[in-house]
């Protein structure tokens, strides 16, 4: 399938799935700093795939990739810090680590390739 747009990748939507999912889950929270900073770090990924893809050359889709890569980064890291301080179930909260590990995962392999066939 070609990609013609960016909601035609895979890891956008799986990004953008794993933001609703987070803004749902931490609706009612009233860790207010960190539900805040975990909503922003998840909406970064899929954010930063959209405009790098609508940037005029590689190199610059390139470098939003990594960004969106560092924000997946980010979100990981604050989601072990909900499950350690039980803000978000245990068994949820390794759903969600996966989901971040398999979007960092795709995003490698989206640099990987545009990097070497673009």
């Amino acid at each position: 399938m070609a990609v013609e747009k960016f909601e035609d990748l895979d890891v956008w939507r799986e990004s953008m799935d794993l933001s609703k999912l987070l803004y749902g889950d931490l609706r009612d929270s009233k860790q207010y700093g960190l539900r805040d900073q975990i909503q922003r770090a998840a909406v970064s990924i899929p954010s930063n795939i959209a405009e790098g893809f609508e940037r005029r050359t590689n190199k610059e889709f390139i470098q939003y990739l990594y960004i969106a890569k560092g924000s997946c980064g980010e979100l990981r890291t604050q989601l072990y810090l909900c499950k350690e301080l039980k803000i978000i179930d245990s068994t949820k909260a390794e759903r969600y680590l996966n989901t971040t590990r398999k979007i960092s995962a795709m995003l490698y392999g989206l640099i990987k390739t545009r990097r070497e066939q673009f």
